[in-house]
């Protein structure tokens, strides 16, 4: 990628994205994203994989996540939220329709993804300082008038599937672990780690706890 602040590029599909601005993510201290929802990649794989190399650099960069509701839709994306914003990640929820995805890095690079067209999707990728300043500035505006996570999902039950009702259904029968495991034909370490996933989506520090949420927002009677 070229070093002229002025100069911006256009990079096709997640794979050129990777190679060409993978090392701005990794060495970042910075990083904002505004996306509609999580599934912003039409390849699987490249995103987790950058998130994974970025949170190995020590100290981890300061990161603001900003997404519409329909972000919390499904339970693995609301988890994942959960999970980076007590992780330390700032994560905010809007009204305003938001754009396929928005990246701001360290605040002199911003990434602007286009609609996928044939699977591909097209990202420019903007040095010049005044059209960075001009995004920086949208985004805290949005920011600004959005919603802390923990704020907007509090009086809102969360995206449990099936299997999760299921499973909080056996937790409030006091069925044990190894039996309500076998019951729904999974290895005992898989419904533990389910058990405590869906604990996490209910902010429960407890099974107990886990069951008052689960009844207060009618998710099991």
């Amino acid at each position: 990628m070229s070093a002229d602040l002025d100069r911006n590029v256009v990079l096709r599909g997640e794979a050129e994205l990777a190679e060409r601005a993978g090392p701005l993510f990794l060495g970042c201290e910075e990083f904002a994203c505004a996306a509609t929802d999580l599934k912003t990649w039409a390849m699987p794989g490249y995103r987790e994989r950058i998130v994974a190399e970025r949170y190995k650099a020590a100290p981890a960069p300061v990161t603001y996540k900003l997404h519409n509701p329909a972000a919390l839709a499904d339970e693995e994306s609301e988890r994942h939220l959960v999970e980076i914003n007590k992780a330390g990640a700032r994560v905010r929820i809007c009204t305003t329709d938001l754009p396929h995805e928005t990246i701001i890095v360290d605040r002199r690079v911003a990434i602007l993804a286009g609609p996928p067209a044939g699977g591909v999707r097209e990202y420019t990728v903007v040095r010049s300082p005044s059209v960075v300043r001009g995004v920086i500035s949208l985004f805290e505006a949005t920011w600004d008038k959005a919603t802390d996570l923990d704020d907007y999902r509090r009086d809102r039950p969360p995206a449990l599937s099936e299997e999760s009702v299921r499973i909080l259904r056996l937790l409030a029968g006091g069925l044990k672990d190894e039996a309500a495991a076998r019951r729904l034909g999974m290895s005992l370490r898989t419904y533990r780690r389910r058990v405590a996933e869906i604990l996490t989506l209910l902010d429960a520090g407890s099974r107990f706890q886990a069951g008052l949420r689960a009844h207060e927002f009618g998710l099991i009677g």
